[in-house]
């Protein structure tokens, strides 16, 4: 009923004042602040949230004060819907359920103590984890949202200079903001719609309290921010709006320094813990497991494959969880609906545009490499005695195990070992294909707007200059464009200069038209911003719109030189990390696999051939010696174990470099992924063969010799 009065007055309004009425301050944003939360958040997060519901349900845990403060803070800081109890709760639920299962399965069907044992230690671990999911989740909302606050304050900077309203200025940084500081800053203007907070000022302030422990820059800025409301003279609000974005740029800049000076340990351990000890471990691995008996290759894999990855993993995330505020990009395909479909891949067949998934053609790939990997297996078992052999080299060489009679193991063969390295080229080709797929079509495209962006406060100060003297904005567009003929900018204004001479359209429908416009054929916040700060200010004459753009390029250009200084601080650190993804790490491991190939080759023949002569002289101290030694894990099975290792370095320490390089910036982490998977694991399996093939040449000669010898 209250609607429909209201309804009925703005009609009046609208008629007597000739103006349309229009929705109050914060309307449009906040009420669609619980779909919005629902979009961003990923679907584990989600999961997570009905986890801790349903653990709740079943146990009830009293949490003790300091406990439940500091996780309800960090539950907070990333929007969860849970409570500390529900936390707690589900990292004890879930793991012991685990556990059980993981008991019945390992002790009463396969009879492994092994595996029981390391699932226990892995459900503890996992006790301890999912206590800390909620601060982990904080920590990496913290670093996605301090790559975006310079973004921020200089959305707000540039709003409130033509226009006095912090509610306003707040809207408008959300609106150009990706996620997730954007929905931080729906929550507050959320909770001053539903009767949390009596004002957007108070709201803010309660916000800021949890930045202040983590960057104190940011909240001095917005406080900056909030003193030129106060101001009676213009010069002095301007000049604190201009403070607050130096405050940030010059803070920024100062933490980024002592980061990148003290970074340098920790990434020469995580290097040494996760790359060079655990490889270089493998060349005496094979000697262990030939002189002890019960060491299976499950048993490495347990340790190479799951254990030592996630050491590795958590140990980057607390680097990359110290990393102060910076300035990164974001993928443009998540705040704009129309690039989404360039994530996928996009042709065109009979003048129809098709758009298929990334997924089939990686999982395709990914199937064909693994059935390759799997052949000498298969062909075993479809036929025990099938072998193939090229010389002194088979393709198989299944033989009877040593310590248990009957048991036939394997295979030995150097195909076999060579077909392995399908494992690994299965994970590389498969995600790697997937993911340089579904970014490369939206890294192209940021690209250009990248470029035009680079350029673009020159391009903001002649428009702002042509505004200046008097000239309409439809004009001062055709005079720029015309200037800047061959650039990037030029094409930009070219484009809205032709949308209104042709076309007939406004400055705003020009610039924001969804099927012409130039900002939607240039997607980039920057420069949208920039067109509806002109096309706000325009409206308060040509004077005001040139003095807006003129301190909008300023702005861009002041932050541009800030970033390119970033990226000069941690230039030693990147191309460090670089190198050992491109190369250090695939060549240390493929020959470290070329070695373990050749001893295991060594070992099982040596081994063969004095258990022949024990059996001839038994009783003797050959005879002992031959009883000592016991069955080696193939070379198939160690480098299946090495190789998807060697994968997932590459992966762990590709994360980390982008992290301490861009920040939390998704798109280039998927773009450097698909190129560094591919490159880095198909350079290890070309290593790695070369290798093997050189030296098992080399090792049959020994064996030749040594056997000549024995004999």
């Amino acid at each position: 009923m209250n609607e429909d009065i209201a309804a009925k007055y703005k009609q009046l309004l609208e008629k007597e004042l000739q103006v349309k009425a229009t929705k109050g301050s914060g309307q449009v944003y906040s009420r669609e602040y619980q779909v919005f939360r629902t979009e961003i958040l990923p679907p584990r997060v989600n999961f997570y949230e009905k986890m801790c519901r349903i653990s709740e349900k079943i146990l009830r845990l009293k949490v003790k004060p300091q406990t439940a403060e500091q996780l309800q803070t960090a539950i907070d800081t990333c929007h969860l819907q849970v409570t500390p109890g529900g936390v707690l709760a589900a990292s004890l639920v879930w793991p012991i359920l685990f556990l059980m299962i993981v008991l019945g399965v390992t002790l009463g069907v396969f009879d492994s103590m092994f595996f029981a044992l390391f699932g226990m230690v892995f459900a503890v671990g996992a006790i301890a984890a999912l206590q800390k999911v909620p601060i982990l989740l904080a920590n990496s909302w913290r670093l996605k949202s301090s790559n975006q606050m310079v973004l921020c304050i200089f959305y707000v900077v540039t709003y409130m200079r033509h226009t006095s309203n912090l509610e306003l200025a707040i809207e408008f940084a959300s609106e150009h903001l990706a996620p997730p500081l954007s929905l931080d800053l729906r929550k507050v203007i959320w909770d001053v719609e539903n009767g949390k907070y009596e004002s957007v000022k108070q709201s803010l302030e309660m916000y800021l309290q949890g930045w202040r422990q983590y960057n104190l820059e940011f909240v001095e800025s917005f406080h900056l921010i909030q003193s030129s409301l106060y101001e009676t003279s213009e010069d002095r609000r301007l000049s604190l709006l201009d403070k607050s974005l130096d405050v940030m740029l010059d803070e920024t800049y100062e933490k980024m320094l002592h980061y990148a000076q003290n970074l340098k340990g920790p990434i020469t351990m995580i290097y040494m813990l996760g790359v060079i000890l655990p490889i270089l471990g493998l060349v005496i691995l094979p000697l262990v497991v030939s002189f002890m008996e019960g060491i299976a290759w499950y048993h490495i894999a347990a340790g190479f494959n799951v254990a030592l990855p996630l050491i590795v993993y958590f140990m980057g995330k607390s680097v990359l969880s110290q990393r102060p505020t910076g300035y990164g990009d974001t993928d443009l395909s998540e705040t704009n609906p129309e690039l989404r479909k360039y994530r996928n891949i996009v042709f065109k067949v009979a003048g129809f545009e098709v758009v298929m998934s990334p997924a089939i053609v990686a999982v395709a790939v990914g199937l064909g490499c693994v059935g390759v990997a799997l052949s000498p297996l298969i062909l075993h078992e479809l036929n025990p005695d099938f072998e193939l052999a090229i010389d002194k080299f088979k393709l198989l060489d299944y033989k009877e195990s040593k310590s248990q009679a009957g048991v036939i193991i394997g295979p030995f063969g150097l195909g076999a070992s060579m077909l392995s390295l399908f494992f690994p080229a299965a994970l590389a080709l498969g995600l790697g294909l997937y993911f340089r797929l579904k970014s490369a079509n939206v890294i192209k495209i940021r690209d250009e707007a990248k470029k035009l962006e680079d350029e673009f406060s020159s391009a903001l100060f002649q428009l702002g200059n042509r505004l200046g003297d008097g000239i309409p904005a439809e004009i001062a567009f055709q005079k720029v464009s015309q200037v800047m003929e061959d650039t990037v900018s030029g094409k930009f204004f070219k484009l809205v200069s032709t949308n209104i001479s042709r076309l007939g359209m406004s400055v705003r429908d020009a610039l924001f038209d969804l099927k012409v416009g130039a900002v939607t054929l240039f997607p980039s916040a920057i420069i949208q911003s920039s067109m509806k700060v002109l096309i706000e200010s325009v409206k308060k004459g040509p004077l005001i719109a040139a003095q807006a753009l003129l301190n909008v390029a300023r702005y861009i250009k002041e932050i541009h030189k800030v970033n390119e200084r970033l990226k000069d601080l941690m230039a030693d650190i990147i191309s460090d990390m670089k190198s050992q993804i491109a190369f250090l790490t695939p060549a240390i491991a493929g020959i470290v696999i070329g070695i373990t190939s050749m001893i295991t080759y060594i070992l099982g023949n040596l081994s063969g051939q004095i258990s022949n002569l024990g059996s001839e002289q038994a009783g003797s101290q050959i005879g002992a010696l031959a009883n000592f030694f016991g069955d080696s894990i193939p070379t198939y099975y160690f480098q299946a174990v090495v190789g998807i290792y060697v994968f997932q370095i590459v992966y762990i320490l590709t994360v980390l470099s982008n992290g301490v390089e861009n920040g939390a910036d998704t798109l280039q982490e998927r773009y450097l992924l698909g190129k560094n998977l591919v490159r880095g694991t198909l350079l290890y399996c070309f290593i790695a063969g070369s290798v093997m093939l050189l030296f098992n040449i080399i090792a049959s000669r020994i064996v030749d010799v040594a056997s000549i010898a024995v004999s």
